[in-house]
């Protein structure tokens, strides 16, 4: 298992992320083609609740069994030579840090202690017991810039079992933010990855990730669950013309993103011709190395599945918090005004929460219509083959296992 492989052009067709919503999963037949096949199952509530302590997945037949009727339904084959996927898993069970030293070993086995170390004082697990991977981001004469993964093996296990159970191989592991940065094809750009369990910002220059900040869903007052069921994240945009999702308070995590400071100028990866080992080093510019086409602002035309039409809470059950999503977005702006010193013109969104739903909490709080913002999919139609699309698998959906295919 590998997390963040080398774009090599060798990860395999086919890639599956598993989340608290379901399972999809997408087939290319080369890098950089459109999608040939998508394929999504719905799993129960509670079947998946992504998280740092093991228990992620509690319904792991039902898990397994989704994998192996989404990636079957895309033409994958279990239990056989070519059952290699790239799994996507969520944002909230992994702990993605941008690292910076003012040197580090080229050798990987002289590299990972000292990385082990650094993160022993920024982990809420024991970093010796967990499975690291880290990616120099940037070098110069007087700092590197390391991306690092890290996730507790007991909580990696538990996606990959799910996997093996369906009969297929996880040769690749990716957090679902990391690997959708893989899709985008603006630079510099921003992406905001919404879904149940919180929302990531993530910002590239260049091939380098400058920013990834994940900010938890929290309960709130009147007692609505802070992992808001998954119907919320895939209703008709009519239907949700005045929800919003609560986030923490963005004042909370204020000193954490002022540490997110600017990357300097990036230069040569000491690591871009070793070998793959635990560490998986990539060079600099897989994260963002291959663009796909333009993102269309049209709908995904259906296929005969009708999508669902009513939300399981109505407006009026739904707390009027977009403004705090709304506050999470704006920091992200600022940090990208204040690192890059020029105004984003749009936001690329990834995730179930779609970018309909985001540019309409973004409108009301006035965020939109004061900086002029725009908010579009990631994936656009031109991504899919026209025998791919299907309504049953809404594009925020895909953006992990385009990403992932991009690699």
């Amino acid at each position: 298992m590998n997390l963040l492989p080398k774009a090599s052009g060798t990860r395999p067709r086919v890639a599956c992320e598993i989340s608290t919503q379901g399972v999809v999963a997408a087939r290319s037949e080369s890098i950089g083609t459109p999608l040939a096949a998508v394929s999504r199952v719905e799993l129960a509530e509670g079947a998946v609740s992504p998280s740092l302590k093991p228990g992620n997945i509690a319904d792991r037949v039902a898990v397994a069994a989704a994998v192996r009727r989404t990636l079957e339904a895309v033409g994958a084959r279990p239990n056989t030579r070519d059952s290699d996927i790239t799994l996507v898993i969520p944002d909230a069970a992994v702990r993605v840090s941008l690292l910076d030293f003012d040197s580090l070993p080229t050798r990987l086995t002289e590299a990972l202690p000292i990385i082990r170390f650094r993160l022993k004082k920024l982990l809420p697990f024991d970093a010796d017991d967990a499975m690291v991977t880290f990616q120099v981001m940037s070098t110069s004469k007087i700092v590197v810039r390391v991306l690092s993964v890290a996730i507790p093996r007991d909580v990696l296990r538990e996606y990959e079992t799910a996997v093996r159970e369906a009969g297929f191989e996880p040769g690749a592991v990716i957090p679902s933010t990391v690997a959708s940065l893989a899709a985008m094809e603006e630079d510099p750009a921003l992406l905001i990855n919404a879904n149940p369990q919180g929302v990531t910002a993530a910002i590239v220059r260049g091939g380098i990730l400058l920013l990834h900040r994940t900010v938890d869903l929290q309960p709130t007052a009147t007692g609505i669950p802070a992992n808001l069921p998954p119907a919320l994240f895939d209703t008709p945009n009519d239907a949700l013309a005045s929800m919003t999702l609560p986030l923490v308070d963005v004042h909370d995590t204020a000193g954490e993103w002022a540490a997110q400071e600017a990357l300097p100028e990036h230069g040569r990866n000491p690591y871009a011709d070793r070998a793959d080992d635990e560490t998986a080093v990539q060079g600099a510019d897989s994260i963002t190395a291959l663009p796909v086409p333009s993102v269309s602002a049209s709908d995904v035309s259906p296929n005969g599945i009708k999508p669902r039409e009513e939300p399981y809470f109505s407006n009026q059950q739904i707390p009027a918090l977009g403004e705090e999503i709304a506050q999470a977005v704006s920091v992200a702006v600022a940090y990208f005004e204040d690192t890059l010193a020029v105004a984003p013109e749009r936001i690329l969104s990834a995730g179930p929460l779609g970018s309909t739903e985001l540019n309409r909490i973004l409108t009301e709080h006035g965020l939109a219509q004061a900086d002029g913002l725009r908010v579009r999919e990631l994936v656009g139609s031109e991504a899919l083959l026209s025998e791919a699309v299907t309504a049953s698998v809404p594009r925020g959906w895909l953006s992990g296992v385009l990403g992932a295919l991009r690699g």
